[in-house]
């Protein structure tokens, strides 16, 4: 085919996609897109080429893609076909586990541009299928959605959200229900095989024009399921064990939808000194004072630490735009500067803090506990499992694998995502987690201590855990692809002057993890080095971990100093194995 028959076949397939958009913005907008190409606009051809190659895969984290017309963005004609197939799925799994039972779902959505427009599109798509649908009352956090899907014994349930992506995207998230994956995975985001066979349905919708969509039929939940989610989320607090609620905090919402229920639940659970960053404290789908709505992002949590600053405060909590992470800052003694902790300095001391819960009088104590980190998480949390004689999992990476842990207590990853309550949501969940890092702050300040000397003591106890990240984004996928090549090809043969003793092909999977594109690498000094590439963004990501024994208290800030020198080299290693 020739350039020209290329462009006529574009442009062709374009008129048609626009001509039958339901949308008139996003039909408006491709029309032009044609016209600027037909007048020669390179950029205009590139951005047409992109939008239709090929069609949006809807896989394990559901749809997610930059909003814009054609197959390959977040529109309402993918999100139809997508709601489509979904439906088709849950009618059918519902119908051979329980036969005679009419299907429930419940649909959610953020403050993004076109989330209420996917959303209520999905609730009419869900009820023309015959499917029972309930749909939240207004823009609320993830977290609440994933609550909703068990509080109502729904089988399914949907989540338009792009969570800390830039503002030009959007997603759909998906849930199931116990009809539709059994108990292990009731409430739980989707996992292989569920998500192919949904793939599947969505594949086989027939025309457009043959989705129906009911005018009406749907519930719009009550205000009460918010308040149903935030009595159980403050009640998570236990203040007869821990009654300290001495704490000034800091919090936002980064723009997103989290910020009314973090800011109840935090005062219903008895911390009543908090002060939301003003600027950030509405819901904005163009996230106009960060650059990147992520708080992981440097500079994303700016304002905050200014605030913080200003009120001499304890403690900085920043939600993610759906609320479903959880950032945390502090002024580190050391130093007097405040800075975030990292995901896994969090997701130790919730761990730590989880013991101490369970030790005394949490109402699940005495049954099977067992706490789950992803893969690429720090050991710390397996180390604390076993000194408090509970069992612990390594998972991949992702709250869909790691809720599904049997016997979970808690459970997190070093991307800001902590399960603290997984009966109650079966996700991460950025608002509970707040509630129990508040909790476990404030007993540290009632004891004269720091989230940092807490950090201090789990180091002396259990040996210091230092991590870091090397992330290197790509604009040709094929880079990924030719990067883990080279690894394979020619493995490295130590990291850090340490030797490497363990060389784990996550691809070929094992009897605890099922196969993931990534290398794992330990070394005699158990350095490891987890290098794969990232699901959701164009990204080779690697992740370092360093273990130093540390005898006393006064040795910590000496180890701090070799551990970060260690990973520095380890860094360096890790750079050069890859070609960089």
């Amino acid at each position: 085919m020739t350039s020209s028959d290329a462009e006529l076949r574009l442009l062709t397939e374009a008129r048609e996609w626009a001509a039958q958009d339901p949308d008139p913005a996003t039909a408006a907008a491709l029309l032009e897109l044609v016209r600027l190409v037909e007048d020669g606009d390179p950029a205009a051809r590139q951005e047409l080429e992109d939008s239709f190659r090929g069609t949006l895969q809807f896989g394990t984290a559901g749809l997610r893609a930059a909003l814009g017309p054609g197959p390959n963005r977040m529109n309402r004609v993918v999100v139809r076909r997508a709601a489509a197939g979904l439906a088709a799925f849950l009618v059918d799994a519902v119908a051979k586990a329980a036969d005679g039972t009419r299907p429930r779902a419940v649909v959610g959505y953020d403050a993004r541009h076109n989330s209420d427009v996917f959303a209520a599109e999905t609730a009419a798509i869900f009820t023309a299928a015959g499917i029972e649908t309930f749909m939240l009352p207004s823009a609320l956090p993830t977290p609440l959605l994933a609550y909703a899907v068990r509080a109502l014994k729904c089988d399914g349930g949907v989540m338009v959200t792009a969570s800390h992506n830039p503002p030009q995207d959007n997603g759909y998230k998906v849930y199931l229900g116990r009809h539709a994956v059994g108990a292990e995975g009731d409430g739980a985001q989707i996992v292989a095989p569920y998500d192919a066979e949904i793939a599947a349905r969505i594949s086989a919708v027939g025309p457009l024009e043959s989705i129906t969509l009911a005018a009406d039929g749907w519930t719009v939940l009550h205000g009460s399921i918010a308040a149903d989610y935030q009595r159980a989320t403050a009640a998570l607090a236990m203040p007869g064990r821990f009654p300290a609620r001495d704490l000034r905090i800091v919090l936002t919402p980064l723009h997103g939808v989290g910020g009314g229920t973090a800011l109840e639940v935090l005062k219903a659970a008895g911390f009543t000194d908090v002060t939301v960053v003003a600027e950030q404290a509405d819901p904005d789908p163009d996230f106009p004072t960060v650059s990147f709505p992520n708080p992981e992002e440097p500079g994303a949590l700016d304002l905050a630490l200014e605030a913080a600053a200003r009120l001499d405060a304890d403690l900085v909590i920043a939600n993610d735009p759906d609320a479903d992470r959880a950032a945390v800052a502090a002024k580190d003694p050391d130093t007097g500067a405040w800075r975030m902790l990292r995901g896994d300095e969090v997701g130790s001391l919730l761990g730590a803090h989880m013991v101490a819960r369970l030790a005394d009088g949490h109402p699940d104590a005495g049954a099977p506990q067992v706490f789950a980190n992803s893969i690429v998480s720090s050991r710390l949390l397996s180390r604390i499992a076993a000194a408090a004689g509970l069992g612990h999992e390594e998972t991949l990476t992702g709250f869909k694998w790691i809720s599904r842990v049997p016997g979970l207590a808690y459970g997190y990853e070093e991307a800001l995502g902590y399960c603290v309550a997984p009966d109650q949501v079966k996700d991460k969940d950025g608002i509970s987690a707040a509630v129990l890092i508040a909790e476990l702050a404030a007993t540290a300040k009632a004891a004269g201590k720091t989230v940092f000397d807490t950090l201090d003591e789990l180091y002396l106890q259990h040996g210091l855990h230092a991590s870091d990240q090397l992330s290197i984004r790509v604009a040709d996928l094929g880079l990924l692809d030719a990067m883990m090549n080279r690894l394979r090809v020619s493995p490295p043969e130590s990291f850090g002057q340490s030797a490497v003793e363990v060389f784990t092909d996550l691809a070929e999977g094992s009897a605890q993890l099922p196969p993931t594109e990534g290398l794992l690498y330990i070394t005699r000094n158990l350095t490891r080095v987890i290098i794969r590439p990232s699901g959701t963004e164009p990204k080779l990501k690697c992740y370092l971990e360093v273990i130093l024994q540390v005898g006393s208290a006064a040795e910590l800030p000496a180890a701090r100093q070799a551990a970060r020198a260690s990973l520095d080299e380890v860094l360096h290693d890790v750079s050069e194995a890859l070609g960089l």
